[in-house]
């Protein structure tokens, strides 16, 4: 089994709209195969509690527009840290970047496929997190297994 059209498509928007207010370390997983509750993830990060906030409102906003879904269930809206937006074909968090890096998601699902995001949506995101932290190396992303220059 694999993900959905529907959720390609959500999946796409999504990782567009977090693209425009600036997340970073954007990656989709396909979830299909081992969970029956969704198609996919979508994971990204922001440096600060009102980034997660603005991001989580333009994933909102756009997949609305774009696509005509809301969300069944919104999550972690209170503490702005860790956002849940669960769309039924696809679940987007939303993550402060120490919540990121301290549950590490990507380890949980590092045998999943990943999924293509539209653009250099991907490329964008990496590059934000290598800027905002000089101790990156060459584009590895310190914590996130797989992430290093390429892999994803």
């Amino acid at each position: 089994m694999t993900a959905t059209d529907r959720a390609l498509q959500l999946v796409a928007e999504a990782a567009l709209a977090a693209d425009d207010k600036l997340a970073h370390d954007i990656i989709a997983y396909d979830v299909s195969d081992v969970l029956g509750i969704t198609d996919a993830f979508v994971l990204a990060s922001a440096a600060n509690d009102r980034q997660v906030k603005a991001i989580v409102e333009e994933v909102e906003a756009r997949i609305a527009r774009e696509l005509g879904e809301k969300p069944v269930r919104r999550e972690g809206e209170r503490d702005g840290r860790w956002v849940l937006l669960d769309y039924i074909d696809i679940v987007v968090h939303v993550q402060h970047s120490e919540e990121r890096v301290y549950y590490a998601l990507e380890r949980l699902w590092k045998d999943c496929p990943v999924l293509e995001l539209p653009g250099e949506v991907a490329e964008q995101s990496r590059g934000r997190r290598a800027a905002a932290d000089p101790s990156e190396e060459s584009g590895t992303v310190v914590g996130f297994p797989g992430a290093a220059g390429g892999d994803l």
